[in-house]
């Protein structure tokens, strides 16, 4: 049976205490829709990570286990965000998926919506796959939405939220998007982790333990899945990022 592990959990959450309270969640920096006129990344970088981040993490990894060869990246459809943009591609028609030549991109059905797929790379290893709605949708249906997906992932096992505060992302009726987003600049979205699949560590040793507590570290940092509300003038769509950090840029070309 697999149990909670109240004493694992507490001892990632203390090693995760500092970092986590700045906010692992991903800055609000805009990402324009991929169709029509629009690429997929936006006119800024979408992550920021302070040096006191970059300092905090750089010790952990020097000071704990090695643990990429155990650890799993960001999944899409079960498949890995990673690889090659030309294999995932492969991959996701194998799902189902058609290439749309005019709008360079592929399209289909995700979670019971029409969509268009975009595959990120860094450095020829992809890093993100990007979803948005192919139709516009109104306020009123847009907040349907975006509370249905925030329930969705609530419900499943494969997700947590990024903090130690976890937050109520649903938006209440008398939220008022349009005037939010266009006066206040507001942003949407919620963000999660997809973590690796709970464990009875009641049987673990201590070292097994320790690699555990680790794994879900990483994936805390690594696994991130966000989705947000983006806007063409009166009208309203989704977008989904599934992203592997591990291949996010790191200033390697610079």
């Amino acid at each position: 049976m697999t149990v909670r592990a109240n004493s694992v959990d507490c001892l990632l959450r203390l090693r995760l205490k500092v970092i986590l309270t700045t906010s692992v969640r991903r800055s609000s920096i805009p990402v324009p829709r991929i169709s029509r006129q629009y690429g997929s990344e936006g006119t800024g970088k979408t992550h920021h990570y302070t040096m006191k981040k970059f300092l905090l993490l750089t010790f952990f990894a020097a000071t704990t286990l090695h643990l990429s060869a155990q650890s799993e990246v960001t999944k899409f459809l079960g498949i890995p965000v990673d690889g090659t943009k030309s294999a995932m591609i492969e991959k996701l028609k194998a799902k189902g998926f058609t290439w749309n030549a005019r709008q360079e991109c592929l399209e289909g059905e995700f979670n019971g919506e029409d969509v268009y797929l975009r595959i990120v790379t860094n450095n020829g290893k992809v890093r993100r796959v990007f979803v948005v709605d192919k139709y516009n949708r109104s306020e009123g249906q847009i907040r349907i939405r975006f509370n249905n997906l925030v329930s969705q992932f609530e419900r499943n096992d494969k997700y947590e939220q990024p903090s130690l505060f976890p937050q109520d992302y649903t938006l209440s009726d008398d939220e008022d998007i349009s005037y939010e987003m266009t006066v206040h600049s507001k942003q949407y979205q919620a963000s999660y982790c997809q973590m690796p699949q709970k464990r009875d560590v009641d049987s673990m040793s201590d070292e097994e333990k320790e690699m555990y507590v680790q794994q879900r570290y990483d994936a805390l940092m690594n696994n991130i899945v966000w989705f947000r509300i983006g806007r063409d003038i009166n009208e309203y769509y989704i977008c989904i990022y599934y992203d592997n950090e591990r291949n996010h840029a790191q200033g390697e070309d610079l």
